[in-house]
C-alpha cells in the first residue's frame, strides 16, 4: 500500500484511468461483436452501419490513449476485410444465380 500522501493520490488515479479505460474497450469490444454478428445474418446494409459505428468506436479509443493507433488501425483494416468478402461473396453468389436462371 503507498505510504505517502502522493502516492495515495496517484493510486487513485491510477484506478479511475483504469475504470475508464476497461469501460471505453469493453463498448469498443460490443461494438466489433454487434458488426460480426450482422455480417454472420447476411444483412449486408446494417452490417455497414455498424462496421462504421465500430469504426469510429475504435477511434474514439484511440482518441482517449486506451488503444494505440496501429492497434485500432489494424482492427479495422480486418473488420473491412471481412466486410468486404462477404459483399464480394453476397455479388457472386448472385451473379451466379442470375446465370443459372437465364
Amino acid at each position: 500500500m503507498p505510504q505517502t500522501k502522493s502516492a495515495k493520490k496517484a493510486l487513485v488515479k491510477q484506478e479511475k484511468r483504469r475504470e475508464r479505460n476497461r469501460a471505453i474497450k469493453s463498448a469498443t469490444r460490443t461494438y466489433v461483436r454487434k458488426f460480426r454478428r450482422t455480417l454472420e445474418s447476411g444483412d449486408l446494409a446494417a452490417a455497414e452501419v455498424s462496421l462504421r459505428e465500430a469504426c469510429r468506436r475504435l477511434d474514439k479509443a484511440v482518441t482517449k490513449g486506451v488503444l494505440h493507433k496501429n492497434n485500432a488501425a489494424r482492427h479495422k483494416s480486418r473488420l473491412w476485410a471481412a466486410y468486404h468478402k462477404a459483399v464480394q461473396s453476397a455479388a457472386t453468389a448472385s451473379s451466379s444465380s442470375d446465370a443459372s436462371a437465364s
